[in-house]
């Protein structure tokens, strides 16, 4: 039987086992690596639900004969083609705060981790070392903390690098001086070159874009402090990491730390052999309380939009703008 929501990442939980009391629901979770198996699906199902790795674009979507809803269990949207989804009538909900602060508590982790060499210090703990000398730091008081991205997740980062003492630049080409955002946080709104060459930190808080795809490059990279560390909590494909790698080698920057990669999962590279460089494996969303806060929005919209009532979450419209035949159930 075709199932009314078909599930093609490893989500699951008693948000998932909620849906299941209402509709015939199909998880797959390898199924992001096969776009023809989901293709041959679709056409029957009412609603797809997603993280970020299934590409969910145009071609995918032509067989999406009776799709109404897709549910994107996070905040980006850079793997969901919007103008086709659109085009076919189709809701597309996310979940844009409900992560956040947990992103925003990682980039603070990752960037003590890289102070205070953390990471290295515990490895040599760990084998019996005790050179203390080795592991000399740096504080974060005082210091400049500079955001590159200042919405939801921007804004939270730098408002704990701010209870820390540190001193708030922003670059955000979208925002105005008298945002809120800038308020709270007590941001000094730079242009990008500024922000770079006057930073001891600098996070990445951007949305992949045509115009930042290799936003960060080397030229970028070189425009830093040679004391100064970077960090990545937002899309893989913002930083060329051809572009940091040799910056690393050379010391124009002194560290940084990664949750995204440019290619995921990542082939080897040279970062993994630095040790001032923090890698995680694009967890910077996955704590217990995002992820019950994120699945919780996602089935309670995708359980509205088939129920005929209006998403909150919605990115283009809160209803179907067609109405196909309803199909499966259970």
């Amino acid at each position: 039987m075709t199932p009314d929501i078909l599930i093609t990442e490893n989500v699951g939980g008693k948000w998932i086992d909620e849906l299941k009391k209402k509709f015939a629901v199909t998880i797959e979770p390898d199924w992001w690596k096969s776009p023809d198996k989901i293709k041959a699906m679709l056409p029957g199902c009412r609603a797809l639900i997603v993280r970020n790795q299934t590409r969910v674009n145009a071609d995918l979507l032509s067989a999406a004969t009776n799709l109404e809803v897709i549910g994107r269990a996070g905040a980006g949207l850079d793997n969901i083609e919007l103008a086709a989804a659109t085009a076919k009538g189709i809701v597309v909900v996310s979940t844009p705060d409900q992560n956040s602060i947990s992103v925003a508590e990682l980039a603070i982790g990752m960037m003590l981790g890289l102070a205070r060499k953390i990471p290295a210090a515990n490895q040599h703990a760990h084998g019996g070392g005790w050179e203390r000398q080795r592991f000399v730091g740096t504080e974060l008081y005082g210091k400049n903390f500079g955001v590159v991205g200042l919405g939801r997740i921007g804004f939270l980062t730098a408002l704990r690098a701010r209870a820390l003492g540190m001193n708030i630049l922003a670059h955000d080409n979208y925002i105005s001086p008298d945002a809120v955002t800038v308020a709270e946080t007590r941001a000094e709104l730079l242009g990008l070159d500024e922000l770079l060459f006057q930073s001891d930190f600098v996070s990445c808080h951007v949305p992949l874009t045509q115009e930042t795809k290799h936003f960060f490059n080397y030229e970028r990279f070189c425009r830093m402090k040679p004391s100064a560390f970077f960090l990545n909590l937002a899309r893989g494909e913002v930083v060329d990491e051809s572009g940091l790698i040799r910056a690393l080698q050379e010391k124009k920057i002194s560290g940084a730390g990664l949750d995204v990669r440019e290619q995921e999962p990542p082939a080897a590279s040279a970062l993994a052999s630095m040790d001032n460089v923090i890698l995680t494996p694009h967890i910077a969303a996955f704590t217990r309380e995002a992820q019950d806060r994120v699945l919780a929005a996602v089935c309670q919209d995708v359980t509205a939009v088939l129920e005929g009532r209006a998403a909150k979450n919605f990115v283009n419209f809160p209803k179907p703008k067609t109405s196909p035949p309803k199909s499966g159930g259970s």
